[in-house]
């Protein structure tokens, strides 16, 4: 996998290329607090596939909460891994890099996360973005906080979120872009986990070259190793900058930064 702040960093920069590209669409022309939502929720959700393994960072989160649901998300997925496995697929557990690593669980949550939206914006919205800034803040901080700092995790992630959800006024989140959000977070994951060496079965169930659990992957020579130089130094920068510049298109369109109104940043408008 790429490490936590790569995922972190995907998760928004696709969020924001997609909005920022997305003029004249429903996302495109979402509000400032309707675009603050979705960013959250995507940033969150580019590190959601690795709850499927108990060692993973993002499975402290909060504690034995994450724990105990990242074991139960990895017997699901291993379960699914050897139900559907043929002769041709490696002979691996399968409870890492498999059923949450696909597109049918990025669909499936972001159906989920529409749904809960669709629930209640006093409670349902409140508790999905703590979820998700939680995940997104232990992913960029994988280094700053022991296992046992639970703790100030959970309440860095309150404490953003009421922040966030006092300058939205609760406003009516857009459930479909929430979901979407989640979506666009998860393959945003994939395509990070998809360049490195081990590649990523994201077109999970569909049979390719006679495996169900096809490792979508680059040539070898264009992969990179976690951690490496390649990620440290070029993937995450880029990203990042990516990051930085979408999201100002993005909110240029909503007016909500005035300095940014008169800057040339999309130069395709």
């Amino acid at each position: 996998m790429s490490t936590g702040p790569t995922h972190a960093m995907s998760g928004l920069a696709a969020w924001a290329a997609t909005t920022a590209l997305a003029e004249g669409t429903a996302l495109g022309t979402l509000s400032a607090k309707g675009w603050l939502v979705g960013a959250i929720l995507a940033t969150g959700a580019a590190l959601l596939p690795d709850l499927d393994h108990p060692e993973s960072t993002v499975s402290t989160t909060f504690g034995p909460l994450t724990q105990g649901a990242s074991k139960l998300i990895n017997a699901i997925s291993h379960g699914t891994y050897r139900a559907t496995r043929t002769n041709r697929d490696s002979n691996r557990d399968g409870g890492h890099r498999g059923l949450t690593h696909t597109l049918v669980f990025a669909a499936f949550a972001a159906v989920v996360t529409t749904s809960i939206v669709q629930t209640s914006q006093s409670w349902a919205l409140p508790l999905l973005m703590l979820f998700f800034c939680g995940l997104a803040v232990r992913g960029i901080m994988h280094k700053w906080s022991a296992k046992h700092d639970a703790l100030w995790i959970a309440g860095t992630a309150l404490l953003l979120t009421y922040a966030c959800l006092r300058w939205t006024d609760q406003t009516d989140a857009n459930a479909a872009a929430c979901g979407v959000a989640v979506g666009i977070g998860c393959i945003a994951h994939y395509l990070g986990d998809a360049i490195t060496e081990q590649g990523c079965p994201i077109l999970w169930p569909v049979p390719i070259m006679w495996k169900t659990w096809y490792p979508v992957a680059p040539p070898k020579l264009m992969r990179m190793r976690t951690g490496g130089r390649v990620e440290m130094a070029i993937v995450g920068p880029v990203l990042t900058v990516i990051a930085v510049w979408m999201s100002a298109i993005a909110l240029q369109r909503t007016g909500v930064v005035p300095a940014l109104s008169d800057i040339p940043l999309a130069p395709w408008a």
